[in-house]
């Protein structure tokens, strides 16, 4: 089925629905690459998965095949918190993990990794000008803590930005940064997909796995997150040079292209309607 006469239907993409750039990112990131519109659906009803830490929700969702469908398509999804049961794996279609943690804990057999936020300047277009800021990400949950305010005023080379924006101000911020230091997974991810170094920052009780999974996907070594208190003593001596894993990141970006789905894209969508349409002869 087609929209009028020359566009493919909408895919059926699911991203967490939490004002949080990250996730809707993955809209963005998947009609960039697909060529299509991109809806966002219930989990039951999605085509695709494709960024966020969301093996968790699948969990719940697909206990059991879907049936009278095609297998819905992970592409680039990461683990949130151990999984111990693995059942429900085999109703999916994973094409691409976010990276080996997460595989591992899964028993997938898999050598290439990748996050779709690592195509952030295909999706959003070039870096702006760089400045001499730090820009600091909250974890979305933290943006109202007083604790985040009273750093950044120690300061005047920090620079707050709340993660709960659109993609399109919170990239455009992280890629102007001289660094960035990111309780955010997908700050510290963008700011790799731009060249721009960045700390990881304490992300107050949230589990730390996905942010392992992503660093080893890369080849970054990022062991521990800094505290919070500690982050206005480093912007003076924040890193500004090249990244040291950047052979990582663009093997990264050269999976995650390599991965998508053919079937998801709108030329092969609109191939399978022209075939459906034809007349029988």
């Amino acid at each position: 089925m087609t929209i009028g006469t020359d566009r493919p239907e909408p895919l059926k993409l699911y991203h967490w629905p939490a004002a949080n750039f990250g996730d809707t990112l993955s809209a963005r990131a998947v009609a960039w690459i697909s060529g299509r519109e991109v809806v966002n659906v219930r989990p039951k009803q999605a085509e695709l998965f494709a960024l966020g830490s969301l093996l968790h929700v699948l969990a719940k969702a697909f206990p059991e095949p879907a049936p009278g469908r095609p297998k819905p398509i992970l592409w680039g999804t990461g683990v949130l918190n151990p999984i111990f049961r693995r059942e429900f794996l085999d109703n999916l279609d994973i094409r691409l993990m976010r990276g080996p943690v997460g595989a591992a804990i899964c028993r997938i057999e898999m050598t290439e990794f990748g996050d779709p936020g690592l195509l952030a300047p295909d999706v959003l277009g070039p870096a702006p000008v760089r400045d001499d800021h730090v820009v600091v990400i909250p974890h979305h949950s933290q943006m109202d803590a007083p604790a985040i305010a009273a750093m950044v005023a120690r300061d005047a080379r920090l620079r707050l930005v709340d993660p709960r924006q659109e993609p399109e101000a919170v990239c455009a911020a992280i890629a102007g940064a001289a660094h960035v230091v990111s309780a955010s997974l997908h700050g510290l991810i963008v700011a790799d997909a731009y060249g721009v170094a960045s700390t990881w920052m304490d992300p107050a009780g949230q589990g730390l796995m996905k942010y392992h999974d992503y660093a080893a996907s890369v080849g970054r070594y990022m062991p521990a997150p800094v505290a919070i208190d500690a982050v206005p003593g480093l912007a003076a001596r924040a890193a500004t040079g090249p990244l040291r894993y950047a052979d990582g990141i663009a093997a990264a970006r050269d999976a995650l292209i390599r991965h998508f789905p053919k079937e998801l894209r709108a030329d092969a969508t609109m191939g399978q309607a022209a075939k459906a349409a034809a007349p029988v002869t």
